[in-house]
């Protein structure tokens, strides 16, 4: 008698949440309305009602995604920070102490240091690579969460996410990680022990740049609160927005194979252009944490970073040259994005932050598409020839 066997990652995001078919639809349909009967004496949070994320949509795209994570459940958002500050506002009271990665996604970043300080969380900001720094920074009977990231924006750094959970479990904080840059088809957070996952599902997940959307997921236990609060704040992903997510979900194997793949040659081709004065991507030999990102993750990554010498002025000239890649402020979509993180994602950061984390003016983000592979070679190419 054969084994029973698991469903490969690919099933799975096709089908997985999918339950009784709607007039035998293939396609879960979109449900538009904001009521829904009741029955007396039901519980508040047992209403079914969109603003407590529990619409028929909600309910089928959670499921995948609570199954994409290896968790026991996931919430989706308005968007990416609608996500991370609902997890960690979820957990964090006046009082509490914060450990944050140093080099942190500009919106984070004031997030962390800006707003939450304003209601008594404290914070400090850790060398996510270095874990024997990591000690000193504790506040005993204080401290409460450490968030870091997959991999840093913009200049893909890879945690040492093994020690990273670690530490959170010997010193019973809670372990959080943003991982836009490291969707499921690359990494799994849930499984290497972390206790919240949140995703940007703008980028990545949802890969088609027509959509603002968030995902968290975790335990039961874990989610209970940020499910409570999402509720109260407001900040659920409507019904449409769930739809479009699902569809999204669906290719996310092939494009993410597919933007790996490109991401590697690319910088394979940019770390040997002499115009190129830096490449940040863990997928070469050279990067200095190549060998923990082959340990925990499946791909590379669609993500990398590159500083041209010249500077800002150089880069603008060398943006402005391309043909094929789109200028703009975001990722992770079926277009090959670039942009200066000092005039977009960073600019909320002051200037000497930004030096002294290594993210000059001059440096230039590329998420890579899926275009053919041979054409946007040969877009840079062109691009670097351009500038002289």
């Amino acid at each position: 008698m054969s084994e029973k066997r698991g469903l490969a990652l690919d099933t799975h995001l096709i089908h997985a949440g999918r339950g009784d078919s709607f007039a035998g639809a293939a396609v879960t349909p979109i449900f538009r309305s904001t009521v829904y009967s009741v029955e007396a004496g039901t519980p508040y949070h047992q209403i079914r009602y969109p603003r407590l994320s529990n619409s028929p949509n909600h309910q089928q795209l959670c499921a995948k995604l609570a199954t994409l994570e290896g968790t026991e459940a996931s919430m989706v958002t308005a968007s990416g920070m609608a996500a991370i500050s609902t997890g960690l506002l979820a957990h964090l009271r006046a009082g509490d102490h914060l450990l944050v990665q140093e080099q942190l996604y500009g919106g984070t970043h004031a997030l962390v240091h800006e707003d939450l300080p304003a209601l008594g969380i404290e914070v400090d900001s850790i060398d996510a690579c270095d874990p024997s720094s990591w000690q000193s920074l504790l506040r005993p009977g204080k401290t409460r969460a450490i968030y870091v990231e997959a991999m840093s924006n913009p200049l893909v750094q890879v945690a040492n996410h093994p020690e990273v959970v670690a530490f959170a479990r010997r010193h019973q904080l809670l372990s959080i990680i943003d991982s836009t840059f490291a969707p499921p088809v690359n990494f799994q957070p849930a499984t290497l022990g972390y206790d919240l996952v949140v995703h940007s599902a703008t980028k990545y997940l949802n890969g088609h740049s027509d959509l603002i959307c968030g995902a968290i997921s975790g335990s039961r236990e874990v989610m209970q609160p940020v499910t409570r609060l999402l509720g109260h704040l407001g900040g659920m992903l409507d019904p449409q927005g769930c739809f479009l997510l699902d569809r999204g979900l669906k290719t996310l194997g092939m494009r993410v194979r597919r933007q790996n793949d490109s991401a590697q040659a690319i910088a394979e081709f940019l770390a040997s252009h002499p115009h190129v004065r830096q490449i940040n991507y863990p997928g070469l030999p050279s990067h200095p944490q190549h060998r923990l990102a082959t340990q925990l993750f499946k791909g590379y990554g669609g993500m990398l970073s590159f500083e041209l010498a010249g500077g800002a002025e150089v880069a603008d000239r060398f943006l402005g040259s391309l043909a094929l890649a789109f200028n703009g402020p975001s990722l992770g979509g079926v277009e090959t994005l670039v942009t200066r993180p000092a005039t977009t994602s960073h600019a909320g950061v002051p200037a000497a932050s930004r030096q002294r984390l290594g993210i000059g003016d001059g440096l230039i983000r590329m998420s890579v598409g899926i275009e053919d592979q041979a054409d946007l070679i040969h877009d840079c190419e062109q691009a670097l020839a351009a500038i002289g």
